[in-house]
């Protein structure tokens, strides 16, 4: 009995410890979870995963499985925020509000909501989506879906035409908005670029860097992320593997004799060479089946298409490396000229096959216009193309200036005299044909050579023993490294010929590394609490394995100075250029400011407000700002510019011309307001929220 109890309450423990505690990547999550918490409401994980079942469902295996969760959480997020707008503001859809919508949308072309003149009707929707209730649920709980959405979509259309209605432009406002657009200036200036101070001679201290950072707190704020270093085994053939296959080819070349110990005799088994059953050989010797369709050179591997081309029928090529195949190629026939492309002008009549609506000439008429064409077209000047385009009743091939491509003896797309026109005359003749559909001018453009090929194929692919070392290899880096101090990894890989890869700035819900492809067990691994920075960790991936070992950890909130560096640095150089600048240069004119410096004067004419770029300064909003502050003449103080410091000498002034009414302008701001209102007001919305994201716990 006291064995049964002990036992039992073992099993019982081990229940609730899996219950309880966590996996390697974020453990077990009780049903009912929430993925995420927006403004104190939870997204429910089970609700969610349903949503990115179906998801899944509808895009297919295209879409990878986090890219579904992403899209899916960007969907939730938005539908509960606009939500708890929705609930603040009373907005609710009602019935007749759905019909109107299904009304105006692609549903109302659902055969099932249209009456019998194929239009569609309120009491014949109502009535099959009841019938649905009871007879199909399947059909019922698709519409209840779809229905959903329309729910949504009315309530976000009604609460973004709430705050359109309050975006306005008054006439003021249009009018500033032309004048600066319209308004223009000439300025003569000296520009001191940053880049005439070394940026060796100022010094920057980590304190600065920090006391920047806390002044642009803004600048300076980071998601959660990680820094990651890799070793990666990939699974390729050997040179020993690469030689076995290509012997192996070589071997099937020619004839062999085998002993058949039944009759105490030999057989000689035909090679490639010399088989009298390609089809079958190949089936049993070759990774790829026999073709047996002519081709053009175009459609032959580039890397042998001019050899294979010049062959004579039973010749032979190889074996040569294609891709990840070593290939042993035999001519099997030729067809000299087998493929014509052409061009053509047709005249269709009334009563012909395929003739638009607008045909209206006789038959007579037809040939006589084809006629007169075939003779413009002889020309010596004639541009066939332009005149395919111009009087061509062929539709498709107008858009292609008359080309149809090319086509074979044996196709049966084209009419047979058309088709027999072209394998009876040289490139570059133009005559007429007649067929069922017009009369046709036709011009041969191109013919090229077929030749039918017969290919041996063996992929070039890692052997079990290559396999096998590079597991061996990989387990053995690993073994060093976890065994060494963190900092050495990178110094153990070079000792062993590898090569260390970092990624750095890791974001939670990655999923693809570059150099990996898609690895979110890696991400999943890097971020897990119990991870710390210097540990090793061996993965599967992509064909092979990969030896990762975490560098650094980065929380979210404001950058440290040693992170934030590459951003502040080049930044608190420039103030402090600017101000050495400006100390070196007091109470100066622009004459003697440019002397100064040995710079000669600038100038810029036709600056207007709305375009504040400066030739060869680029983007200067300062600059130009000042500019239309001073009147003609007046010459401006030192100025912090964008790229260096500016003084600037105004020397010509253009009024905007004389408008009697701004409304115009006043409108296209208002449209403009209006059109940028969804987006703006959902992330502004959002990025007032407070949402904590759970995602990485489940996925």
């Amino acid at each position: 009995m006291f064995l049964i109890i002990i036992i039992g309450l073992a099993l019982f423990s081990f229940v609730l410890l899996d219950t309880c505690s966590k996996d390697d990547f974020g453990g077990g999550v009780k049903v009912g979870s929430a993925v995420a918490e927006i403004n104190g409401e939870s997204i429910s994980i089970d609700n969610f995963r349903k949503e990115v079942e179906t998801a899944t469902n509808l895009y297919g295996p295209g879409v990878s499985s986090s890219q579904l969760v992403n899209q899916v959480y960007d969907q939730q997020v938005r539908k509960t925020i606009l939500g708890q707008e929705f609930k603040d503001l009373g907005i609710n859809v009602e019935s007749d509000q759905i019909v109107d919508f299904v009304r105006t949308s692609g549903f109302a072309q659902i055969p099932e909501f249209q009456d019998e003149n194929g239009l569609f009707n309120e009491e014949v929707f109502i009535n099959t989506v009841a019938a649905w209730k009871v007879n199909d649920p399947v059909r019922f709980d698709w519409w209840l879906q779809r229905e959903n959405s329309i729910i949504q979509s009315a309530k976000e259309r009604i609460y973004f035409n709430l705050i359109k209605g309050g975006v306005g432009a008054t006439l003021v406002e249009g009018e500033f908005d032309y004048k600066m657009a319209n308004e223009k200036v000439d300025i003569q200036y000296v520009r001191v670029p940053y880049t005439a101070i070394a940026d060796s001679t100022i010094q920057v201290s980590t304190t600065d860097i920090q006391a920047y950072i806390s002044n642009h707190q803004d600048d300076f704020k980071q998601e959660k992320a990680r820094d990651i270093r890799f070793v990666y085994f990939e699974e390729k053939a050997s040179a020993e593997d690469v030689k076995a296959v290509e012997d192996a080819i070589k071997a099937l070349l020619d004839d062999t004799v085998e002993y058949v110990q039944e009759t105490n005799s030999t057989d000689t088994i035909p090679g490639f060479r010399n088989t009298n059953d390609m089809a079958a050989f190949l089936d049993r010797n070759s990774d790829t089946k026999y073709d047996t369709i002519l081709k053009a050179k175009n459609q032959l591997p580039s890397v042998v298409a001019d050899t294979l081309m010049a062959l004579s029928i039973g010749e032979i090529y190889g074996p040569y490396r294609d891709g990840d195949f070593f290939r042993v190629s035999k001519v099997m026939d030729k067809e000299p000229e087998g493929s014509v492309k052409s061009s053509h002008i047709l005249f269709a009549y009334e009563g012909s096959e395929r003739t638009g609506a607008n045909v209206t000439r006789t038959k007579e008429e037809a040939e006589e216009e084809a006629r007169k064409m075939l003779v413009e077209a002889k020309k010596a000047d004639a541009d066939f193309a332009s005149l395919a385009k111009e009087h061509s009743d062929d539709p498709t091939a107008v858009q292609r200036a008359g080309d149809i491509g090319y086509f074979r003896q044996t196709d049966l797309g084209l009419a047979e005299n058309y088709r027999n026109f072209l394998f009876e005359h040289e490139e570059g003749y133009i005559g007429m044909v007649e067929t069922p559909f017009g009369f046709h001018v036709i011009k041969i453009d191109d013919k090229e050579d077929l030749i039918k090929v017969a290919t041996l194929s063996r992929e070039v692919a890692p052997s079990e023993e290559t396999i096998n070392t590079l597991f061996t290899d990989a387990t053995k880096f690993e073994m060093a490294t976890i065994d060494a101090e963190p900092e050495e990894f990178a110094n153990i890989a070079t000792q062993s010929s590898f090569v260390s890869r970092p990624v750095n700035k890791i974001k939670e819900m990655d999923e693809n590394l570059p150099g990996l492809s898609s690895q979110r067990g890696i991400v999943q691994w890097a971020f897990n609490d119990n991870t710390k920075v210097g540990d090793i960790r061996r993965f599967n991936a992509n064909n092979g394995y990969a030896v990762v070992q975490l560098t650094k950890k980065y929380k979210e909130g404001l950058m440290s100075p040693e992170d934030a560096s590459a951003t502040a640095l080049p930044k608190i150089r420039k103030e402090r250029k600017a101000e050495q600048i400006m100390a070196a240069n007091p109470n100066m004119d622009l004459d003697a400011f440019a002397s100064a410096n040995n710079i000669a004067k600038s100038n810029a004419s036709a600056l207007t407000m709305k375009s504040p770029t400066l030739p060869g300064a680029g983007r200067e909003p300062l600059v130009v700002g000042t500019a239309f502050a001073l009147p003609v003449d007046a010459t401006s103080g030192l100025i912090k510019g964008e790229t260096g410091v500016f003084m600037i000498k105004v020397t010509k002034r253009e009024d905007a011309p004389n408008v009697d009414n701004f409304s115009t302008y006043a409108n296209s701001l208002r449209t403009s307001a209006a059109n940028r209102v969804n987006g703006a007001v959902y992330n502004a919305l959002k990025d007032g929220s407070e949402i904590e994201d759970k995602r990485a716990i489940f996925y």
